[in-house]
């Protein structure tokens, strides 16, 4: 009987055209407003927007609404006025449905890891990596990673429908820099829960040995540490957790504040290693 061989999906099909294969889709209001609140408020997001000679942000295949990319511009409007969003997609019905949200600092073009071309300080991809083969997940951060502006960073991962659940890292051209979980801990019955929506780099490393297996198993017992918080809340019971966490000595860089929103950034050698 003859094989029959699966040919492998090919994203980068030319320079002239956008690279990458159209997302499922799915956007529902404020499923991203965990990371975008994030970026706003984090020094090393915030600070990269604020000193970037262009303050352009793209937000990489926003679906079929582009009611998370709105979102993105009205929450990062804060930081300064000529900063601009620009929403790709690589599909180009979802750009024309897009077209009537345009407005001054915000438009839609069609594009894919190539970014359209353009330099930003700053790229938004959530829930775009997951279809791929972690090679090929790999070879699109690589990608976009090479069309960054100087100093600009690359924020990458995946929540669930509702985004009470999310995991992402925060890249500049060299590497991974941050990683952070992000939940509604009422949410979970554990913070190994959160593995489900790790970004494609991760999800197939979550196995004894490896490290980010090892950082939600150890967020897991200091969750059980920490059931005598229960009965101030979930919320309570999460910082309580990530206190611990952070003095089994992980590289733990946020503080109360943040933890306190459902949240917890450390230094991306906890999970990926030392930069080479």
């Amino acid at each position: 009987m003859n094989q029959v061989h699966k040919r492998a999906p090919r994203y980068a099909a030319g320079r002239a055209r956008a690279l990458g294969l159209p997302t499922r889709g799915t956007t529902n209001p404020n499923r991203l407003r965990k990371v975008d609140r994030w970026i706003a408020a984090t020094p090393l997001t915030a600070d990269a927007l604020r000193a970037a000679p262009d303050p352009l942000v793209v937000d990489l295949g926003y679906g079929s609404s582009p009611i998370t990319t709105v979102e993105l511009a009205d929450r990062l409007a804060g930081l300064r006025p000529d900063l601009r969003v620009l929403g790709l997609e690589i599909d180009q019905e979802r750009v024309e449905a897009a077209k009537p949200a345009e407005r001054p600092g915000l438009e839609f073009r069609r594009g894919g890891f190539e970014l359209a071309g353009r330099r930003p300080a700053l790229v938004r991809a959530f829930n775009v990596l997951r279809q791929y083969e972690e090679d090929a997940a790999g070879e699109a951060w690589a990608t976009m990673q090479a069309r960054l502006a100087p100093g600009g960073l690359l924020v990458e991962g995946t929540c669930d429908e509702i985004g009470r659940r999310c995991c992402w890292v925060t890249l500049d051209a060299g590497g991974p820099l941050t990683f952070t979980l992000a939940c509604l801990p009422s949410d979970l019955e554990q913070p190994s829960d959160l593995a489900e929506r790790l970004p494609k780099s991760l999800i197939h490393h979550n196995v004894p040995g490896e490290r980010v297996h090892a950082l939600l198993a150890e967020l897991d017992a200091c969750w059980a540490t920490a059931a005598p918080f229960a009965p101030y809340g979930p919320r309570a019971r999460w910082v309580e957790a990530v206190r611990l966490l952070a003095a089994r000595d992980w590289p733990v860089l946020d503080r109360r504040n943040r933890w306190r929103l459902g949240e917890v950034t450390l230094n991306a050698d906890a999970v990926y290693g030392p930069r080479p």
